[in-house]
């Protein structure tokens, strides 16, 4: 009887061990070996780029819910810069971001991503930010939880982290109103 408690906890161990579950606490960016295959957006074929799949950095390997309810894997970021934009819905320096960060993420679609990352609420009062500020345009995780926060040491709401297309943190900080989100995105595409 014993056995048969053990056994699917070991197997369950195991396949998260072979598969790996992603959830490391750490913002770095890792080397070659450390990088695995994704999808694309919404696929389950392996994202292209160029002659070879994508991979994603060890930075992009989390996962979470959208505010509308969706599952997010962030290795469907991997291999264009990304905007991390980390906000509360009762924030007013972040509503005053949200303009420009919307602007940000329809100029440079295609070219990079955008990805906001609510905190400090509920998915409700999230949700209804996404929606008074038009920034419905790409994803926002909600993170109740503060998971993805963690794993990017952001202490603060209306705060900016931007990874290169190889996932290395290129800028991490507060931009007032958005201002220089623009040319810092621009600088990565160019």
């Amino acid at each position: 009887m014993r056995a048969r408690l053990i056994l699917p906890g070991l197997l369950a161990a195991a396949a998260l061990t072979l598969v790996g579950c992603g959830t490391q606490n750490t913002a770095s960016s890792g080397s070659a070996e450390e990088k695995s295959r994704t999808t694309a957006p919404g696929s389950s074929a392996p994202a292209q780029e160029g002659a070879g799949a994508a991979v994603a950095p060890k930075a992009l390997r989390f996962t979470g819910t959208t505010v509308d309810g969706r599952p997010f894997d962030a290795a469907t970021l991997a291999g264009k810069p990304t905007v991390l934009w980390f906000w509360a819905p009762w924030c007013p320096k972040c509503r005053a971001q949200a303009a420009e960060t919307a602007k940000v993420a329809t100029d440079y679609q295609g070219e990079a991503h955008v990805l906001g990352v609510a905190g400090l609420d509920k998915n409700a009062a999230m949700k209804d930010f996404v929606s008074q500020t038009g920034t419905d345009s790409f994803p926002h995780l909600s993170d109740e939880a503060g998971d993805v926060w963690k794993r990017f040491e952001v202490t603060e709401q209306s705060r900016y982290v931007i990874l290169d297309k190889d996932g290395k943190t290129v800028y991490e900080g507060v931009l007032p109103g958005g201002e220089g989100l623009a040319e810092k995105v621009a600088g990565l595409t160019g």
